[in-house]
């Protein structure tokens, strides 16, 4: 009768998490998804408490107090600017926990049969590579890491470490009781394949990289759920790791760059000095003359970057687009797939400030527009809006599709300083005829355009 409510209750919840993750596909019902997924693995962890013969049940209660009431504390404090390396550790911590249940099953000798030490071992894998990897994107991110690093013979290195990884996987496969010191080192080779695959990978791919090892993780608790024959496990890893596996090709397609390019030839501060010489000066604008001509304009576009996350600008930017929508301007806001660190980052941040989600535009939705448009706003954006992209082939980013904002009659560009994007590429939009700067913290700098159309106004 305990079988049967157990398994009852996980095929209801596994129905709720593809519910909550469809609806997570809109703006409109993302967050109502987020708390039916929720309240499904809430759920599900009580079930378990009913599995018979279950033991530990203290110790489960005391990682559930501890892990939940970290979780409970930084998901309160941490910014909105921060979320995409909490993202990546919370990545992290799903593929460590799957990779930690494999190690205790072989530990146990609990792992029987070739296709469930198969399994185990690919997932122990995959988990190991997710949980390492999500701490260099996360260490990355948090500015803790400050440049990509490669090794010499960098694709030969994941080569080999791959091989000899697969090597030991295969050891323990074919072993009846593996040996303690071959599981330490098989693990041991699982994560630092994860440190050597993202430790080059610069901030152009961050985005690719956070989506890759976000369906690494999924997977990966997806096969230890099948070892340790817990439907829920199973249900909710594929899941993840499908759609994880989605949202990558999607951000790969973004960046019209395949997902092998990601890993093995990575856009990093090295491939960022490649690239024809930029031709021309930086125009400097002020905060008076950007509001003159955004006031006295009929169709304005901005598009944001992740300047204007770390300048916590949002709530500004919104309130100058009411301001220029009072004075009869049409608004729009322009996205691209991967602005920011993390997919839908910008969306998200948009979203927080209450601009209404029928003036925030995809790629594909607005490109088309930017020849009628008369001023385009960008702040803080960089590589999705650089036309080297289109035109230079021997740039890292060449072939990326990009915001055409250089199309634009006007465009004015909310920068800190005059200094490369996150990824290290010089922008050709700078220096067009049609461009001018707006120096300094997003924050500050739309402050003072507010003020200034406040004063055309009156």
């Amino acid at each position: 009768m305990a079988n049967w409510f157990i398994n009852a209750s996980y095929f209801v919840v596994a129905v709720v998490f593809i519910i909550g993750l469809k609806a997570m596909s809109s703006p409109v019902t993302a967050r109502k998804g987020i708390v039916w997924a929720g309240y499904a693995m809430v759920a599900a962890t009580v079930v378990t408490f009913f599995t018979p013969g279950l033991g530990n049940v203290g110790l489960m209660v005391l990682a559930i107090v501890a892990g939940g009431s970290v979780a409970w504390w930084s998901g309160k404090t941490v910014k909105m600017t921060d979320m995409p390396q909490m993202v990546a550790i919370y990545n992290g911590m799903g593929g460590g926990a799957a990779a930690a249940i494999a190690a205790l099953e072989f530990a146990r000798g609990e792992v029987h049969g070739p296709v469930v030490a198969t399994l185990a071992v690919a997932g122990a894998l995959i988990g190991s590579i997710a949980f390492s990897g999500s701490c260099i994107a996360y260490a990355k991110l948090q500015g803790i890491m400050k440049n990509a690093f490669r090794l010499p013979q960098q694709n030969l290195v994941n080569i080999v470490m791959a091989a000899l990884t697969a090597l030991l996987g295969l050891v323990i496969i074919i072993s009846d009781v593996p040996s303690s010191a071959m599981i330490i080192l098989f693990f041991v080779f699982a994560l630092a394949l994860g440190v050597i695959l993202t430790c080059p990978i610069g901030g152009a791919d961050m985005p690719v990289v956070i989506s890759l090892l976000n369906a690494f993780t999924g997977l990966a608790v997806g096969l230890e759920g099948y070892v340790l024959a817990n439907p829920a496990l199973i249900v909710a890893g594929t899941v993840v790791g499908a759609a994880g596996t989605l949202l990558t090709q999607l951000m790969a397609k973004a960046m019209n760059r395949p997902i092998t390019n990601v890993i093995f030839t990575p856009i990093s501060g090295a491939a960022a000095g490649e690239g024809e010489a930029i031709e021309g000066t930086m125009k400097e604008f002020s905060a008076l003359d950007a509001a003159s001509v955004m006031r006295y304009a009929s169709k304005v576009v901005i598009v944001p970057g992740y300047g204007m996350a770390v300048a916590g600008a949002q709530h500004k930017v919104w309130e100058m687009a009411q301001l220029l929508e009072e004075g009869g301007v049409e608004v729009a806001f322009a996205i691209h797939p991967v602005a920011g660190r993390m997919p839908g980052h910008m969306n998200v941040l948009l979203a927080e400030a209450g601009v209404p989600y029928d003036k925030i535009f995809d790629l594909e939705e607005i490109n088309a527009e930017f020849p009628q448009v008369d001023v385009a706003l960008v702040i803080g954006a960089n590589d999705v809006v650089n036309p080297v992209a289109r035109t230079d082939k021997t740039s890292p980013i060449y072939g990326m599709p990009i915001l055409n904002v250089d199309m634009a009659h006007n465009v004015i560009v909310v920068k800190r300083g005059k200094g490369a994007g996150y990824s290290g590429i010089e922008n050709a939009l700078f220096y067009k005829d049609n461009c001018r700067m707006l120096y300094g913290s997003a924050q500050e700098a739309i402050g003072e355009v507010i003020t200034h159309v406040k004063a055309l106004e009156s």
